[in-house]
């Protein structure tokens, strides 16, 4: 039913996978740049993919892989040889392969002859399309055969396939190339000390559409793909720090973040956050909504633009099939060309229980960040549906807390963030069963009622704020009464189908202290408890402790360390005063990231740093994945206690970052629609160029100890 699950999740992709990305289209090739069809390799636009099998030989040799290396999250070049027929090792002959992926590919291909003779080579690009729905792919079971046809036009080749009403066609071109049926053949004459270059492309249509523009030069030697960095680079802020290491995290993200951007077809001006790559090039209502939450000091227009296609495509009906519910937020949609397999046969599946709360949430920090007020009044019903959705469909049974129980046989089991289908488990072990209360839901939901009280304190409607608020407060001492498990010093994970409180230690209670919904008395003990070796790696926070039943290191959601994760429970312990714990958490992250090249992976394994002295990958770990893109943005933010509230006329930032991290100076920070400058030494802060009317406060947001004073509530605080 749903395409993103761990139980279905992609076999491995080989060793040394390049992926390449750049908005809703993406490659996934082998180290030496082949695209190999017995794994789930491929490119893929539009959740097609289009080509299947890409293979280059040099006189029927395929290629000895030297190097792969990611120019820009697009673009890759590889470095290889041409093995040698005579037995020797060295081969005079290096083949670089610079390959650019948007909709569709650029490979240019060039031979270098280190030899004093000439060499004449035979060089075959062989290809295949076989048009396979992405999910078919990712979960290795390709079913459907479409009739194909292939046939040459001078140097291109031309793949066209149908599939009941469906055609689609993929031409390849080669320059000079000689096109048959199974792909292109180039003869060369490479001179001594000399080389030989050719460029080849891959351009999608289907049912008739023409061709999209390939990647390639536009102007300047630029691509479009490079045009639309460069546009990107231009709205970001700029940043140097003295720790260069963090530097080039914070600079990947950057250009990750940028790559996971795709638009939604209806309103092509917005930009949504694509949840990750390679299988998830699409909206998904939690992911995209957490990473753009976590990017506003980046560009909150995402943040925006997310909000309105989810606004768009909010539940209205009752529809066991896709789960969609009046007032839901949608858990996932392909906005682009899509046969829906995995999705019951429709675009869109509705199969989560956080992404309506958190809907409200984010709309709450969109609104504070300074736009106008007639955008953010019209997302307003949108945001009283899904707070409608949260009291009628989200708590059926009445008892004040959200639970989810799938619709439909074939929905996700678990609705949560962590979806497998044993993510949600007792301490020894045993999977718990729903309608399951998720602890971090109800925070949720907690800061959804706080957010929509902001806004309406803001419009100037305090009689629904105070009624907001005071139903914040009931489900505050509800929550802390229910939830918490007094014999243990922690929080439950959840409450069972039998209102039985999950007793197992995991993360998620963790994710609570951001939102400010444990009682302060509490917040030590569950400190105590998440820094302990059960639960901290040395990497970063388990997702389960080492000490539950179900615990496994290489396991999804028992037991491995998501950066996402970890980033929010660190800025939740900075709300709450615990700095040199969330300075150990921001540390450990970035170190980690250190050995990815700067990327931190969507999750990886949970091994103590004791034990293995790198992180672990896990084998189908998205990269790049979207809230592991900006979790290095959140970490350092959140260590500079940054925050906004553009109504209110007051920015926020009392910096609280390790020695070890050194100066940061950022320029080109957005607020309010214009740009500041920020420095940060052992000297202090500054901030310059704030728009008028707002000015720098040191001390943390007034404004919302205030409004949570007149609701009873503690001084911790939902998240920004």
């Amino acid at each position: 039913m749903a395409g993103w699950n761990a139980d279905t999740a992609a076999g491995p992709v080989g060793a040394g996978t390049v992926t390449l990305v750049e908005g809703s289209s993406f490659s996934i090739s082998a180290a030496n740049g082949d695209i190999l069809p017995d794994l789930p390799h491929g490119v893929f636009h539009d959740d097609t993919r289009i080509l299947s099998a890409w293979k280059l030989t040099v006189n029927g040799q395929p290629l000895e892989p030297l190097t792969a290396e990611t120019k820009e999250p697009y673009r890759a070049l590889f470095i290889g040889r041409v093995p040698r027929s005579d037995g020797y090792a060295d081969s005079p002959l290096i083949v670089e392969r610079l390959r650019e992926v948007a909709a569709g590919m650029v490979e240019g291909v060039t031979i270098r002859n280190y030899s004093t003779s000439p060499a004449t080579c035979t060089v075959s690009v062989s290809v295949e399309a076989d048009f396979a729905d992405l999910f078919e792919v990712k979960e290795a079971r390709v079913q459907r055969r479409w009739e194909e046809t292939r046939g040459s036009d001078g140097g291109s080749l031309i793949i066209s396939a149908t599939w009941n009403d469906l055609r689609k066609t993929v031409l390849i071109r080669g320059s000079s190339a000689t096109a048959s049926a199974q792909g292109l053949t180039f003869q060369a004459v490479i001179p001594a000390s000399g080389s030989w270059s050719r460029q080849l492309s891959v351009l999608p249509a289907g049912n008739g559409i023409v061709p999209r523009t390939v990647p390639g030069p536009a102007s300047q030697g630029m691509s479009l793909s490079d045009l639309r960095r460069q546009e990107w680079v231009a709205k970001i802020p700029r940043l140097q720090m003295a720790n260069r290491s963090i530097e080039r995290t914070l600079r990947r993200s950057y250009d990750d973040l940028g790559a996971l951007r795709i638009e939604d077809p209806a309103h092509p001006e917005r930009v949504v956050v694509a949840a990750g790559a390679p299988w998830f090039m699409t909206l998904f209502g939690r992911d995209s909504l957490w990473a753009s939450e976590m990017a506003l000091p980046v560009d909150p227009s995402l943040a925006l633009g997310t909000l309105q296609t989810l606004a768009d495509r909010q539940g209205s009906v009752v529809d066991p099939v896709t789960e969609e519910e009046p007032g839901k937020i949608l858990h996932e949609v392909r906005l682009g060309v899509s046969t829906g397999l995995a999705l019951g046969g429709k675009s869109v599946y509705y199969g989560s229980v956080d992404a309506t709360p958190q809907f409200v949430m984010t709309l709450g920090s969109v609104s504070r960040w300074g736009f106008a007020r007639d955008t953010i009044a019209a997302l307003l019903p949108h945001a009283d549906r899904a707070l409608d959705w949260v009291r009628i469909y989200g708590d059926k049974d009445g008892d004040g807390f959200v639970e989810y129980s799938r619709l439909h046989e074939q929905g996700l089991v678990n609705q949560g963030w962590k979806d497998s289908s044993d993510g949600i488990n007792f301490a020894d072990g045993t999977v718990a069963e729903p309608p399951i209360a998720l602890c971090e839901v109800q925070a949720l939901v907690y800061s959804a009622l706080l957010s929509r009280a902001w806004m309406a304190y803001d419009a100037g409607d305090a009689p629904l704020a105070e009624q907001l608020t005071a139903e914040a407060a009931r489900l505050k001492r509800k929550f802390n009464d229910q939830f918490w498990l007094p014999d243990r010093g922690y929080f439950a994970v959840a409450l069972d189908g039998r209102k039985k409180p999950v007793d197992a230690c995991a993360s998620n209670m963790g994710q609570c202290l951001w939102h400010g919904i444990v009682d302060d008395d509490k917040v030590p003990l569950v400190a105590e408890r998440l820094m302990s070796r059960e639960m901290f790696s040395g990497w970063g926070i388990r997702t389960l402790a080492t000490d539950m039943g179900a615990y496994n290191p290489a396991s999804y959601h028992n037991g491995s360390v998501w950066p996402h994760d970890n980033a929010i429970i660190a800025a939740g312990l900075m709300r709450y005063g615990f700095v040199d714990e969330a300075q150990r958490i921001a540390t450990a992250l970035l170190e980690a990231a250190d050995f990815s090249d700067g990327r931190l992976p969507e999750l990886f394994c949970g091994f103590s740093r004791d034990q293995v002295a790198e992180p672990v990958p896990y084998p189908t770990a998205c990269s790049p994945q979207a809230w592991a893109a900006t979790t290095p943005i959140m970490l350092i933010t959140s260590l500079m206690r940054y925050d906004a509230h553009v109504s209110r006329g007051g920015f926020w930032m009392d910096p609280a970052l390790p020695e070890s991290y050194g100066d940061l100076h950022i320029t080109n920070a957005p607020l309010a629609g214009g740009r500041m400058t920020i420095d940060i030494t052992a000297a202090g802060a500054q901030v310059r160029g704030l728009p008028d009317g707002l000015s720098y406060h040191r001390e943390h947001r007034p404004w919302l100890t205030e409004l949570l004073a007149q609701a009873g509530l503690g001084a911790g605080g939902a998240g920004s």
